[in-house]
C-alpha cells in the first residue's frame, strides 16, 4: 500500500462529493456509524480527518462523559463530527433508573442469566444481579441531559436512533446542529422527516447492531421516494466502494458504515474481537435480542446460544440490558470472551484485514470513483446502440 493511500491528510477527489457533503462540510460521502464506546474520539477523528464524517456513540454515557468525548474529539480533529444517541419513543420515557427497572425483571430471567454467567466463570454473578440499590440511569442517563450537553457544545451533527428526534429538532437547529435520524422502514422514515430530521439514514437488515426486517436494496428506493427531497444516507451491508457507488447511483447522498470500521486500528474493541470479524463469513452474524431486548445483529457466542435454547424469551428494552449489566458487568459482557457482545453485519465476509480507518475511507472513495467513471462510459455506450 502506498503512502498516498494511507495518508489521512491527503486531499481526496471531489468527483463523488454530494450536496450533503457540502452541507456537512466534508469531502467524501462516507459516515462512520456511532457504535457506542467502540466508536470513540479516536475512530471518529480518524474518519473525519480522512475526509468523511466520524460519529461517536454515546448512548450509555452520563452527560459529562459525553462532554469529555466531544472535547477529546476536538483535540484530535478540526473537521466536523457527530454524536449518536438511542432516543426514547417519547421524552418522558427516558431517565428510568437501574434500580427501578431491575425491580421489574422476573426471577426466571435472573436465574437463567446467573446460570449462564456462572457456567463461564463470571464470579459473583448472583450477588451482582441483586446488588444494592443502583441510582444510575438505565442505558446511561436521560436523553434530555445528554442533548443539553451536545447542543451546549455545538456538535456539528446529531444522530438519533430508534426514537424520533422531533422533540429536540428546533433546539438543535438553533444551536447550528444538523439532525440525522436512523430508520429501518418507510413508516419510520416518513415520521422522522415530518418531525424535522434534516437527513434520514435508512438501514437495511444486513447491518450490524440494532437493525430492522427490510433488506437494504428493497428499503432504499422506497425511503428515497417517501421522504424526497430530504437527503437519504444508505446503511446496512455497505463496506467497500461498490456499496458506495451503488448507493450514489440509487440516489442516496452518503453511506453509513459500521462493521468495516470495527476492523480498523482505531476501533475501540479488543484485538480478538476484530480478528473474529475478519474471520467471519457472510452468514456468520445472527440476529439476537439477548443483550438489548431489541433485534441486534452480531456474531454468536455462548450467551446468545443459551438464550436461543432457553424456554423463555429475552425481555424488552430496557429490562434486558439492565439484566445483562447487572449479571455480566456491562452491556457487552466484556469480562468473558465467551459472553462478550461482538456486533457485526453481513458485510463481515468482505473484510480481509485490519487497517487504519483512513485507508478504509480512501479505498472506498477511490473504488467508487473508478466504478462510477466506468459506469458513465458504459452508459454512454449503451445509449448509443
Amino acid at each position: 500500500m502506498t503512502q498516498q493511500a494511507t495518508d489521512s491528510s491527503r486531499v481526496p477527489s471531489s468527483n463523488i462529493r454530494t450536496p450533503l457533503c457540502e452541507r456537512l462540510g466534508i469531502d467524501l460521502p462516507i459516515i462512520s456509524a456511532g457504535m457506542g464506546p467502540i466508536s470513540g474520539p479516536t475512530l471518529a477523528a480518524a474518519v473525519s480527518n480522512a475526509g468523511g464524517l466520524g460519529v461517536m456513540g454515546c448512548t450509555t454515557m452520563a452527560p459529562e462523559e459525553i462532554r469529555t468525548y466531544i472535547k477529546r474529539c476536538r483535540e484530535l480533529t478540526d473537521k466536523p463530527f457527530g454524536v449518536d444517541l438511542i432516543l426514547p419513543a417519547r421524552l418522558d420515557q427516558s431517565g428510568a433508573r437501574v434500580s427501578d427497572v431491575a425491580s421489574h425483571i422476573p426471577d426466571e430471567h435472573r436465574a437463567l442469566a446467573e446460570h449462564i454467567a456462572q457456567q463461564h466463570g463470571i464470579e459473583h454473578a448472583a450477588s451482582n444481579a441483586r446488588g444494592p440499590t443502583d441510582d444510575r440511569m438505565a442505558l446511561g442517563t436521560d436523553s434530555e441531559a445528554q442533548i443539553e450537553v451536545i447542543l451546549d457544545e455545538k456538535v456539528p451533527v446529531f444522530v438519533g436512533a430508534l426514537g424520533s428526534p422531533g422533540w429536540m429538532v428546533d433546539r438543535a437547529h438553533e444551536a447550528g446542529t444538523i439532525v440525522m435520524s436512523m430508520v429501518g422502514n418507510v413508516k419510520q422514515a416518513i415520521r422522522v422527516a415530518q418531525d424535522g430530521a434534516d437527513v434520514v439514514v435508512a438501514q437495511g437488515t444486513e447491518g450490524g447492531g440494532h437493525t430492522g426486517h427490510v433488506g437494504t436494496m428493497a428499503l432504499l428506493p422506497q425511503v428515497l421516494d417517501a421522504v424526497s427531497p430530504t437527503p437519504v444516507v444508505a446503511a446496512g451491508g455497505i463496506g467497500d466502494g461498490r456499496g458506495l457507488a451503488a448507493s450514489l447511483v440509487m440516489g442516496c447522498q452518503a453511506v453509513w458504515v459500521g462493521t468495516r470500521f470495527l476492523a480498523t486500528e482505531e476501533a475501540g474493541i479488543a484485538g480478538w474481537m476484530k480478528a473474529e470479524i475478519v474471520a467471519a463469513g457472510d452468514q456468520s452474524p445472527i440476529i439476537s435480542r439477548s443483550y438489548t431486548g431489541k433485534r441486534f445483529r452480531m456474531l454468536p457466542n455462548e450467551w446468545t446460544k443459551a438464550w436461543d435454547e432457553a424456554s423463555i424469551d429475552p425481555l424488552p428494552m430496557p429490562l434486558q440490558p439492565v439484566l445483562v449489566m447487572q449479571t455480566l458487568g456491562g452491556m457487552a459482557g466484556g469480562s468473558s470472551p465467551a459472553l462478550t457482545q461482538n456486533g457485526a453485519g453481513n458485510i463481515a465476509g468482505l473484510i480481509e484485514k485490519i487497517v487504519p480507518a483512513a485507508e478504509v475511507v480512501h479505498s472506498m472513495a477511490d473504488e467508487a470513483q473508478e466504478l462510477l467513471r466506468g459506469w458513465s462510459w458504459q452508459s454512454t455506450r449503451l445509449k448509443s446502440k
